[in-house]
């Protein structure tokens, strides 16, 4: 086997988990990174979706108890059926946008210049929101309002655009429709699950004649290695968040986006 590809692939799934749930979208990173390592092709966006299930299954491994106490309950207590009210009412508007625009925004959207322009513009939304004399009184999960839950909705839909970040755009957008800053953080690892399943069987779907038994070994590779770092990104998220503001994120999108930007527009 092609070690420069194992490398490639080693490379691709550290930097999936380590992003997906930090508010610096990890969608921009990887078609930035796979840009650079020329893993780009059809068949490298097929990769890019099977880590980020391994992300995914990071966040259901990390809060079973709260998902297996959910669906044995679901029947009976409120608690249960409100969560889960919730989080459909939150997934629907990136569904139906996203079912809309896909094909569009994979199209158009899916360059490093777009989203070197959405990690800059992100950064400085961060700072503006970090300013704001916000009203976070919801501090559980359980206390979600509906409508809360649906504009926390409307707020990932902005993820569409790659660059934006699906973490970023849920957490900050929780903090504005008064979640405090763990509560959207956690809000935003579950809502996670049923709009990145969901739109990962898509893209599998439509790719499946790419696929072949000879991918498996990369692909597994990919497949643990964005599980064991979302995992480690996700812990340090919830301490981090516990004493910082995002400021820093904002800093970071704002630099790496700047070099990116240059960097491309001087191939261009």
């Amino acid at each position: 086997m092609d070690i420069l590809l194992l490398v490639k692939t080693f490379i691709l799934g550290l930097v999936e988990g380590a992003t997906e749930f930090l508010p610096i979208s990890s969608t921009g990173h990887l078609i930035i990174v796979g840009d650079l390592l020329h893993f780009n092709d059809d068949k490298g966006k097929v990769f890019e979706i099977v880590i980020q299930l391994a992300a995914i299954l990071a966040v259901c491994w990390e809060y079973r108890r709260k998902l297996i106490d959910t669906a044995l309950h679901i029947s009976k207590q409120s608690k249960a059926q409100r969560f889960v009210l919730n989080l459909f009412l939150a997934f629907l508007p990136a569904a139906i946008l996203g079912l809309a625009f896909h094909s569009a925004i994979k199209q158009y959207l899916f360059s490093p210049i777009t989203v070197a322009i959405a990690l800059i513009v992100g950064g400085f939304a961060i700072l503006w929101i970090e300013r704001l004399p916000l009203n976070t009184a919801t501090t559980n999960i359980d206390a979600m309002k509906p409508l809360q839950a649906l504009k926390v909705g409307f707020a990932q839909s902005l993820a569409l655009f790659p660059g934006v970040s699906r973490a970023g755009a849920t957490i900050l957008g929780g903090m504005i429709c008064g979640l405090d800053r763990k509560t959207a953080t956690e809000f935003s690892f579950f809502l996670a699950i049923p709009i990145m399943f969901a739109a990962a069987i898509l893209d599998v779907y439509k790719s499946r004649d790419i696929l072949s038994v000879s991918d498996a070994g990369l692909f597994a590779l990919g497949f643990v290695t964005a599980f064991l770092s979302a995992l480690v990104a996700i812990r340090f998220l919830l301490r981090f968040v516990a004493t910082h503001d995002f400021k820093i994120f904002a800093w970071y999108r704002i630099v790496f986006g700047t070099l990116v930007l240059v960097y491309f527009l001087k191939l261009s």
